[in-house]
């Protein structure tokens, strides 16, 4: 069996940090569409109308009984557009491949970084060239604990 093969998408497990659980039914707030995109150039003439509405919870969670929202700390991940302060949403029901962003258990710790499959290991490896990846060894326990789907930014104003 490879190392890729065993690692175990969906054991429960006990850490002291408690995620956030996606809202089963989310509470409904429409937000107004527009039908353009917003060109981040010089701007242009727009129509007067709008498209529909949008629901974050709606557009971002595919499996709500699966999905969770987790809080991002430290600067691992900037490279990928995920900043500390940022939250993640992660769905447990996605089995994880090469290339996902994970949140992964090893060394009885949460981390948040690539998933990457090698020919002879698996490194869970960081957006930010300050930061080491990690292999992961044939005797280390690891668990990915689900794949990130979605990232809520808020920003100052």
């Amino acid at each position: 069996m490879s190392l890729f093969a065993s690692v175990q998408p969906y054991a429960p497990v006990n850490l002291m940090q408690t995620p956030q659980r996606a809202p089963e039914a989310p509470a409904a707030c429409p937000i107004l569409l527009f039908p353009s995109k917003v060109p981040a150039r010089f701007p242009s003439r727009t129509a007067n109308y709008f498209e529909g509405s949008l629901d974050a919870n709606e557009y971002l969670v595919r499996h709500k009984a699966a999905s969770l929202y987790f809080t991002v700390e430290g600067d691992s991940m900037s490279g990928a557009g995920i900043l500390s302060g940022d939250q993640v949403l992660v769905d447990r029901s996605i089995g994880p491949k090469h290339g996902h962003i994970v949140v992964a258990i090893i060394h009885n710790e949460f981390n948040l970084k690539r998933l990457c499959r090698l020919h002879d290991a698996i490194e869970l490896r960081p957006e930010n060239p300050a930061y080491d990846a990690i292999r992961v060894g044939e005797d280390d326990d690891l668990l990915i604990w689900g794949v990130v789907v979605g990232v809520v930014r808020k920003i100052a104003v």
